[in-house]
């Protein structure tokens, strides 16, 4: 899902919310890191600076420790990768790995899920449901996205319906929207989100292994190693909306950037006017890429870099590649967990932060969206364990979802 280290394409067993052991292994490609002591995950690790605390670039704001308030919604949830919901809807969705969407209602989980297709989702290590995204009229039209792995490895983005029960989707009512091979079992991407003007944006790594090994970063005649961008209202399944980079040609005309290596969620922040990225580095850096959500053809990077280094011998040619807004290096931390902008109105004191994580730290850090340098807080929070990811509840509230099988919300800061 989120792959730091090195990997081959090895078989993955199933994952389970008890299995929280084989998740760090599926998540590293490398032995198992959660549940261990911290010295033996930075010894996986191979981290250079195991006994020390890395800090992301620039300096860390620790006002007598912050703290966040959260509140536990949810437990007993089976690996869930994400949180969302339809606009103006007061459920949450909660998609788990192995192939469901299950519903949280007023303050309890639901035993039915809204969709089960697991069936057809090949779930284990970085495989799996990994996104889901509602039309922006869904209400009206009904339909919802969904990116997961297939049996055979491939990378599908497929609409669905509701049925006429609100509370279940049609399994049935499957449709291929775009199908991408992938050469290795790891870095999948995962993450797609709708935006402003209803193109849908489609997040897809490098293809995996360790490296590159392919140049698929770099390579625009590709899809993976690339954030995509399709019109699913415009023809079937999908036109090409006109601002894209390559939209006369070129390149593939759904690319909207590119030189990703494993981009573990994205936000589009329309307040303003930003696209965030965590993009899971390889040995030595995570980071967390800020810009315009209107520019197109951003290339960022990989793999002539990873953060703010070369990553092919250096000197290396950086003419034309962005660098990220803030990276850390690996020492307690392996790999970066994207969130969102905070614009909730329950914490008016968080207005306009930016939340991340890390899967082995499973610190929960912010920074100000605005902010031209940004300074980083660390925020005291209760443990939590392996952070799989952040969602975003329909009124902008947001939530921590981890390994054990559960989801927080932020409440308050103390």
């Amino acid at each position: 899902m989120f792959s730091s280290a090195d990997s081959s394409d090895a078989a993955v067993p199933a994952l389970g919310v008890a299995s929280v052991a084989a998740f760090g292994a599926g998540i590293a490609g490398g032995p198992a890191r959660r549940g261990a002591p911290l010295l033996a995950v930075c010894l996986l690790l191979g981290a250079p600076s195991c006994g020390e605390q890395a800090w992301p670039q620039g300096p860390v704001q620790l006002p007598g420790d912050p703290s966040l308030e959260l509140t536990r919604v949810a437990s007993g949830l089976d690996a869930p990768v994400f949180l969302t919901a339809p606009p103006g809807d007061p459920r949450l969705f909660v998609v788990e790995q192995r192939g469901r969407i299950r519903i949280i209602a007023e303050g309890a989980l639901r035993a039915d899920p809204f969709l089960d297709i697991s069936s057809r989702v090949l779930a284990g290590g970085e495989r799996g449901m990994l996104g889901l995204a509602f039309h922006p009229d869904y209400a009206i039209n009904g339909r919802f996205y969904v990116h997961y792995t297939r049996l055979d490895g491939s990378s599908r983005i497929a609409r669905f319906e509701v049925s006429g029960d609100p509370d279940a989707a049609d399994a049935g009512s499957e449709t291929s929207v775009l199908q991408v091979l992938q050469p290795f079992s790891n870095h999948n991407g995962g993450m797609i989100a709708f935006g402003p003007a209803g193109e849908l944006f489609i997040a897809l790594g490098d293809g995996g292994s360790g490296g590159d090994p392919q140049g698929n970063g770099q390579n625009v005649d590709t899809l993976l190693g690339a954030l995509l961008r399709i019109d699913v209202d415009g023809a079937e399944p999908y036109a090409i909306p006109a601002g894209n980079p390559f939209a006369a040609g070129g390149g593939r005309p759904e690319i909207w950037a590119w030189g990703l290596r494993n981009p573990w969620r994205f936000a589009i922040d329309e307040a303003d006017g930003r696209l965030w990225i965590a993009d899971v580095g390889q040995n030595r850096a995570e980071e967390v890429n800020r810009q315009p959500l209107d520019a197109a053809g951003v290339n960022y990077g990989w793999n002539v870099m990873e953060g703010l280094e070369c990553f092919q011998p250096s000197p290396c040619d950086t003419a034309g590649l962005a660098t990220p807004l803030l990276e850390y290096e690996h020492g307690p931390g392996c790999s970066v967990i994207g969130g969102f902008v905070y614009r909730g109105d329950a914490v008016p004191e968080l207005s306009g932060e930016y939340f991340f994580s890390d899967f082995c730290a499973g610190f929960v850090r912010s920074v100000p969206a605005a902010a031209a340098t940004p300074t980083v807080t660390d925020w005291d929070t209760p443990e939590l364990g392996g952070v799989l990811s952040f969602g975003r509840d329909a009124d902008g509230e947001l939530y921590v979802l981890t390994a054990a099988g559960e989801v927080w919300r932020i409440d308050g800061v103390g």
